[in-house]
C-alpha cells in the first residue's frame, strides 16, 4: 500500500491502546496518536491520548506495523506491552483537561534494539492552524477523526477506522469558557483519544467561495461524549473504554467533546519541560558523586 496522500499517511498515525487494571476483569481499550513537536533541540515524537484511557491501567499493549523498504508491511504488526503503563504517561497539569501524553523515542529505540524496525506517520505542530487560519474558517465545517470506535478496526490489515462529522460550535470560541468545541458525529467507545482535522483534498468551499487546493488542520483531540439523561437533561461523560457489556439508561445524541489542539501542545511542552528537569537533576547529582 503506498502511503502518498495525507489520508493514507494517517492510517499510520495512530495506535490502538490496550489495557488491563488492578484487576485482571478491568479492560478497556482506546485510541492514541503519534505528535510530532519542533523544538530548540529537534523533533520532539510522543504518543498522546486522554486521561482517562490510561486511568487505572497497570498495563498497557499497542502495536506497530513493521516496516519494510521504507514503506508499512501491512499486516505484519509489532506488539508493545508496558507495565505500571498508567505512570507512563504526562497528564495535563489542569485536571479538567482530558490529555496525556508519553514519549515515544525510548519505545522505538527499544524496539530497534531487538531488531525490528516500524513504520509510523505523526501529526506535526505545523498542521495547527494559525490565528489568521482560524479566523478564515467558517462557523460550520466538515470534520475527520480517525480511530477505533466500539474496538472496530482491520485487523488483518491493522489499520483504523475513519469517520466524518461536522463542527456543532464555532472552532474559534471555547465552548463553555473551556479550551473545547462540539462536534455533530457518531463518537463510540474506542473513539477516546481520536484525533480530529479538517481535510480537504483538492478543493473547499472557504468565506471567500470555492477554493482549489488541500487544506489539513489538526483541530484536536476527542474525549468525552454527550448524553441525554432518561429525565430529559444532559450530561457530559468520557467516551467508555470498557470492552465488558454493560446496560446503560443514557442515550448518546452523536455529539462528541474535543480538546483544542492548544491543549495537546501544553501537555507535550509539560512532558519536555519535566523530562529536562529529570535529565538536570541526574546532572548534578553526576557532578556531586
Amino acid at each position: 500500500m503506498r502511503t502518498e496522500t495525507p489520508a493514507e499517511q494517517l492510517l499510520y498515525a495512530t495506535v490502538r491502546i490496550e489495557t488491563e487494571g488492578y484487576n485482571s476483569n478491568e479492560k478497556g481499550a482506546g485510541t492514541a496518536f503519534i505528535f510530532s513537536l519542533e523544538g530548540e533541540q529537534g523533533t520532539f515524537l510522543c504518543l498522546v491520548t486522554n486521561k482517562h484511557v490510561i486511568k487505572g491501567a497497570k498495563v498497557g499493549r499497542f502495536f506497530f506495523t513493521q516496516r519494510r523498504n521504507n514503506e508499512p508491511d501491512v499486516g505484519d504488526r509489532f506488539d508493545i506491552v508496558i507495565d505500571n503503563f498508567e505512570q507512563s504517561w504526562y497528564g495535563h497539569p489542569n485536571p479538567e483537561i482530558d490529555v496525556a501524553a508519553m514519549p515515544l523515542v525510548p519505545l522505538l529505540e527499544a524496539i530497534k534494539q531487538q531488531g525490528n524496525d516500524v513504520f509510523f506517520r505523526s501529526l506535526s505542530q505545523t498542521l495547527i492552524p494559525s490565528e489568521d487560519q482560524l479566523a478564515e474558517l467558517d462557523a460550520l465545517e466538515e470534520v475527520l477523526f480517525v480511530g477505533y470506535p466500539s474496538g472496530i478496526y482491520d485487523t488483518a490489515n491493522l489499520l483504523p477506522v475513519f469517520r466524518r462529522g461536522i463542527t456543532a460550535t464555532p472552532i474559534q470560541i471555547d465552548y463553555e469558557g473551556k479550551p473545547i468545541f462540539l462536534v455533530d458525529a457518531s463518537v463510540f467507545p474506542g473513539s477516546s483519544g481520536s484525533p480530529v482535522l479538517i481535510y480537504n483534498l483538492g478543493g473547499y468551499t472557504s468565506r471567500r467561495g470555492f477554493t482549489v487546493g488541500t487544506r489539513v488542520f489538526f483541530l484536536g483531540i476527542i474525549a468525552q461524549v454527550v448524553y441525554r439523561e432518561e429525565q430529559g437533561s444532559l450530561e457530559f461523560a468520557n467516551i467508555p473504554t470498557t470492552l465488558v457489556p454493560i446496560v446503560r439508561t443514557r442515550e448518546m445524541i452523536d455529539l462528541g467533546v474535543v480538546f483544542k489542539a492548544s491543549t495537546v501542545v501544553e501537555t507535550v511542552k509539560g512532558l519536555l519541560f519535566t523530562l529536562e528537569k529529570g535529565r538536570e537533576k541526574n546532572r548534578q547529582a553526576n557532578k556531586r558523586i
